[in-house]
């Protein structure tokens, strides 16, 4: 098995198994970080989230779509390697048109059925993550960084 496989085995573990990340943002100067449920599409190049158009989360991506998404996953027994620990996603976040957001939203609805009156809501925007990059970190002092074309 080569090493892309290796890290590709890794990458989907982690997306599969947690169902929660944490989205970084950044508004005016000041980051941001919080929960989102998430659903991994198109073999985890794209990944998608929802929020509330009045809050802090979505203005910061409307002025700044560049994100960080971290998964915490050292609860999960990798067939390959468990010592993972950390994988963050590197991308950029674009609000789903609305009239492109039925497939996406029944896959996050499908994930995140608890969610259900949420993403229904008039006032929720249906966000994805185009990932550029994937940060694969093993222990404190071994991480590898992957651009998404060389998976």
């Amino acid at each position: 098995m080569s090493i892309q496989d290796i890290v590709k085995t890794h990458i989907e573990e982690a997306l599969q198994t947690n169902t929660l990340a944490v989205l970084a943002t950044e508004g005016e100067g000041q980051p941001h970080a919080c929960f989102i449920a998430i659903t991994p599409m198109d073999n985890f190049a794209h990944l998608v989230f929802a929020t509330y158009r009045n809050t802090r989360k979505y203005n910061n991506l409307i002025k700044n779509n560049k994100v960080a998404v971290l998964f915490e996953n050292r609860s999960t027994k990798s067939s390959i390697q468990p010592n993972i620990t950390v994988l963050t996603a590197f991308g950029v976040a674009e609000e789903i048109d609305s009239s492109l957001t039925d497939k996406p939203r029944k896959l996050h609805l499908a994930r995140h059925p608890e969610l259900e009156s949420f993403l229904l809501s008039a006032n929720c925007a249906l966000f994805k993550v185009k990932v550029n990059s994937y940060q694969v970190v093993h222990g404190i002092d071994d991480s590898d960084w992957w651009i998404i074309n060389e998976l």
